[in-house]
């Protein structure tokens, strides 16, 4: 069992370092008790305290202090300090991602990312899926996109509106759906997924890590925070906003104009407080 988690990490660290004890043992092919038991073997306290250890070897970094314990009398804004270290991290990850440090191959991030903005582009409409905690980064792609692009239809409820959405979509010429999936991960976004698949539309993620279980033609992987409560989503959302860059930089001309109407239209109808 532990020669299997260490050949896991050792062809995959990049990734293995974002992924809980849960994640690491199904892609090790191992039970999570045997993730526990092989950090406490090499000597830490637990599988958080081997991870934060692991890092450093990836992102570069000072291993610095640990997350506190509760006793700690700071420990409420250490684990605020700390939560936002880890989305820097993530921050960063998704930097080395797109322009990798000498000595480390590119992933091909950046080129995906620049063909996927030219195929959005020129997709009317453009449908884009998120729901549950997805639909938050979809609303505000949606309302950035619509400064640029001229159909932009946001699909952030399920059932059967949900498949209105994508038929509409399909048969207004719509050739890609755009979607952002993160964990954990809606069955009914997955089937949304493969049906718009059957439906002959091409389909690009925005998720937490290359290899998902779900089908889709482009995935754009960004690294996520891991926190009891919540999930933050600086980085999935970063890369969102890259998307849309890239889609407005495929159609200049377009985009230009469009944002000139924008501000015309903003300045007319009063919408913005004046500075």
């Amino acid at each position: 069992m532990q020669r299997r988690i260490a050949l896991y990490l050792g062809e995959n660290l990049p990734d293995a370092i974002f992924l809980s004890s849960v994640e690491l043992a199904e892609r090790a092919g191992v039970s999570q008790p045997s993730v526990t038991r092989f950090a406490i073997a090499l000597g830490f306290a637990g599988y958080p305290e081997f991870r934060h250890a692991l890092r450093p070897l990836v992102l570069g970094e000072a291993v610095g202090d640990l997350p506190p314990s509760p006793a700690d009398g700071n420990g409420a804004a250490r684990s605020l300090i700390e939560m936002i270290d880890r989305e820097m991290r993530n921050l960063t990850a998704l930097r080395e991602r797109l322009a990798p440090p000498p000595g480390r191959p590119a992933d091909g991030l950046s080129g995906r990312i620049r063909g996927l903005g030219t195929a959005l582009a020129a997709c009317e409409p453009l449908p884009v899926l998120g729901l549950r905690v997805s639909s938050g980064p979809v609303m505000t792609f949606t309302y950035y996109a619509r400064r640029i692009h001229p159909d932009v239809r946001p699909l952030v409820h399920g059932g059967s509106e949900l498949t209105d959405g994508l038929h509409a979509a399909r048969r207004a010429g719509s050739e890609w759906l755009l979607a952002i999936v993160l964990p954990r991960y809606p069955v009914e976004a997955v089937q949304a997924l493969e049906y718009a698949a059957k439906l002959g539309l091409r389909t690009a993620v925005i998720t937490d890590r290359a290899e998902v279980p779900f089908p889709a033609d482009v995935v754009l992987p960004a690294p996520m925070g891991e926190r009891p409560v919540c999930g933050a989503h600086a980085a999935p959302l970063t890369l969102a906003m890259l998307l849309l860059e890239a889609m407005a930089e495929a159609a200049p001309l377009r985009t230009r104009a469009r944002l000139e109407e924008d501000e015309r239209m903003s300045g007319q109808t009063g919408v913005f407080l004046r500075p």
